[in-house]
């Protein structure tokens, strides 16, 4: 018998909810750990109150004396709350969050000490920047890096830490983390939305982008995943044979979330709502034992903190629930995987959303605006959008059956595709009063309206409309938001940009009055972007030829999707709006290149020692009694064995030919790794990786998961999937 798998199945029953109590409405418990607005107001003087507001609303600097008294306040607001040290707070580019804690505490004459936080400490740090990724940027000798606060995202008490969200940059100045080239990217669009918004409302002085992300998940019994040594070492299974029962009955989709589950949940969400994370939804997904949280749409930055701080807190929570959280885009073959759908939208500080049309046809222009030149943003920079959200581990869901293709396309639904159209026939230059009247009373006029029965019904599109804002929904689950944020927001500030030039352009050489010239200028652009405009469904080899006529790119992998990240259009892009320059740029495609390559190295190497070292020894002390077995028959029946130990020498036969098959894969893949391992162009190397090496997991697979079939079931060592998706 197995001992570790069945001790773990015998443990994982012995697991029971853990009761919660929950004695407070969730408005009383939001924000209380965090050093936000209100919080400010009670501890810090009026002037350094008014200091850090004007630092989040006007981008202000803060003076280092102002800071020593924010300090103080902060430092008096922790104490209060337990805290006993504080961290600068940061994302560099490992996917993971960063954090080196130090005491509130210095010693002082007599052998006397004091609590102690200064301006100094809060506003810089100086971390050992030499192990993590930087691409490049500097040598590891030169080892400064320094974080720096931003004051955009409050600080907050986890535990007994202060903890300040800060920026990460080299002691060059280029940044090494995902926040940075963001705030960059949130100032863009910022400027070019206000721009184009004083066509419409000339007291519009600032746009916020703002993003709600929805994080699916899987919930396996801790004790059951770490016996399985792939799900410790690269967070997914990399073999296991599907259970007779799926998902395939849609009985986990909304079902009644299990008792554990939802004591995992409601401890969660009760740290979330301390946090001030505006979490909101829970539910069931698809596949058995996945799960789904939402949040309220907060300003992107503070979003994008909040989703790398939640996944830190599920981690520990479900520590305490006796739960292991798995995060990884395709954890289950067979099952859907997991994404993070990221809502986007566009808003103005005079409470308008530039992606819902009012009730005026002039607000409904607006939305028309902002709405198609959204369009074009994403039809003219398509790669770079899909090389944001490339990794090893999305590789595995994109163009699955439950997620997006790797294709990016726009799904608007047939009544905004029918707009559209009746837009692409406007005249071209000056409109007439009677065409002008026809467009705002027919056309523009009726977007709510045709809003109302707008509902997404296309769930394989990869950038869909969803009535007042743009879901994209093809980013990973493991995914840092920050990555596909910074392209999107950049992308549409330059078409925002490019798009205020040339209605500029016909007003002043043209003299069109300004509607016409909108309206001129939009048609040009449904005109343009109808390449990427797709109702229809998704998968498929269809789809593929389609889009392979339309122009549009199908980077499958991510070694081919990160290539955008460098062309000389997208160096361009990055520089231009201040995002990234060249060389933050290049560092990135570097780190992200030497990520894939190491993610799947990792892979084949834990697969190699699963495949060697439990499955086929397992298979072998099977044979090995089926062989006794014949052997006995063959002393009780003499000649005749044959005919009576007909289908365990079959069974025998089996087995030795999927152990030689994994053996000879096994040996001809470490052998491609050596290869892969041998070359220094990281680009070259991950091109093996994924085409050399990768195409062995497969092979690898296939026949163990057929030995799993065969083999005794007390004797098979690795947790089964009917024992991960089914134990609640």
């Amino acid at each position: 018998m197995s001992t570790l798998r069945f001790h773990a199945v015998k443990q994982s029953l012995q697991h029971k909810p853990i009761f919660i109590e929950e004695n407070k409405r969730r408005s009383e418990l939001f924000g209380q750990n965090v050093f936000n607005e209100a919080t400010m107001r009670q501890y810090l003087t009026k002037e350094a109150f008014v200091s850090v507001m004007d630092a989040v609303k006007l981008g202000k600097k803060i003076d280092r004396v102002v800071a020593d008294h924010i300090s103080t306040g902060m430092k008096e607001w922790a104490i209060s709350k337990g805290a006993t040290h504080y961290t600068h707070w940061f994302q560099p580019l490992t996917g993971a969050t960063a954090e080196k804690h130090d005491a509130f505490f210095e010693t002082i004459e007599g052998g006397m000490s004091i609590e102690k936080f200064g301006g100094n400490q809060l506003v810089q740090q100086e971390p050992d920047a030499s192990s993590f990724p930087n691409g490049g940027i500097r040598n590891t000798f030169e080892a400064r890096g320094y974080t720096a606060w931003d004051p955009t995202s409050p600080a907050f008490i986890y535990g007994t830490t202060l903890c300040i969200p800060t920026v990460f940059v080299a002691y060059t100045g280029e940044a090494l983390d995902y926040k940075t080239p963001l705030l960059r990217a949130l100032q863009a669009v910022d400027s070019a939305a206000v721009a184009v918004c004083k066509y419409f409302d000339k007291n519009v002085k600032k746009v916020n982008a703002s993003l709600g992300w929805e994080q699916e998940y899987f919930l396996i019994d801790r004790s059951l995943a770490m016996s399985r040594p792939d799900i410790v070492l690269t967070g997914r299974t990399l073999l296991g044979h599907a259970p007779a029962k799926g998902q395939q009955l849609d009985d986990h989709y909304f079902g009644t979330i299990p008792n554990r589950a939802m004591s995992f949940m409601r401890d969660l969400e009760t740290e979330c709502m301390l946090l001030g994370i505006p979490v909101k939804t829970r539910h069931n997904e698809v596949a058995p034992n996945q799960f789904e949280l939402a949040p309220i749409f907060e300003e992107v930055n503070l979003a994008v903190d909040h989703n790398s701080l939640l996944m830190d807190v599920m981690d520990k929570i479900a520590a305490r629930h006796n739960f292991k959280v798995l995060f990884h885009e395709k954890p289950f073959a067979g099952v859907n995987g997991s994404g993070k759908h990221n809502n986007w939208s566009l808003s103005t500080d005079t409470g308008v959303n530039l992606l819902s049309p009012g009730k005026t046809p002039m607000s409904n222009l607006q939305f028309l605006t902002f709405f198609i030149n959204t369009i074009k943003a994403v039809c003219d920079n398509e790669e770079l959008l899909r090389a944001s959200i490339a990794s090893a581990s999305n590789d595995h869901r994109l163009g699955a059956n439950e997620a997006p293709p790797a294709i990016i396309s726009v799904f608007i639904g047939e009544q905004l595709t029918k707009t559209l159209n009746e837009l692409e026939n406007v005249t071209d230059g000056k409109l007439s009063p009677e065409e002008k009247t026809d467009l705002k009373l027919n056309v523009v006029g009726k977007i709510p309206d045709v809003l109302l029965d707008n509902t997404d019904r296309n769930r394989t599109s990869p950038f869909a409309f969803t009535g007042n804002k743009f879901e994209f929904r093809a980013v990973g689950s493991t995914a840092n938001c920050a990555n596909p944020m910074t392209v999107l927001n950049t992308i549409v500030a330059k078409q925002l940009i490019e798009f205020k030039a040339e209605v500029d352009k016909l007003v002043d050489k043209k003299k069109m009055k300004k509607d016409d010239a909108i309206f001129n200028i939009l048609r040009e652009y449904i005109k343009q972007s109808k390449t990427i405009l797709f109702e229809g469904n998704g998968y498929g080899e269809a789809w593929e030829k389609e889009a392979n006529k339309r122009g549009l790119s199908n980077n499958k992998t991510t070694p081919l999707a990160l290539k955008a990240k460098i062309s000389k259009k997208s160096l361009a892009l990055f520089e231009e709006l201040g995002v990234m320059n060249k060389i933050e740029a290049e560092a990135r495609y570097e780190i992200e290149m030497e990520e894939y390559a190491m993610r799947v190295q990792i892979e084949g190497r834990v697969l190699g020692d699963i495949a060697r070292n439990h499955v086929v020894p397992t298979a072998v002390k099977y044979q090995n009694t089926l062989i006794k077995n014949v052997q006995g028959l063959k002393d009780i029946y003499g000649k005749e064995f044959k005919k009576v130990a007909k289908e365990q020498l079959l069974i025998i036969e089996e087995i030795s030919s999927h152990i030689e098959a994994i053996n000879s894969s096994v040996t001809k893949m470490t052998a491609s790794r050596k290869e892969a391992n041998a070359v220094e162009d990281i680009y070259k190397k991950s091109v093996l990786y994924c085409d050399k090496v990768k195409p062995f997991f497969d092979q690898i697979r296939y026949h163990c998961d057929k030995l799993e079939l065969l083999v005794d079931d007390q004797l098979w060592p690795l947790t089964k999937y009917r024992e991960l998706l089914f134990t609640k």
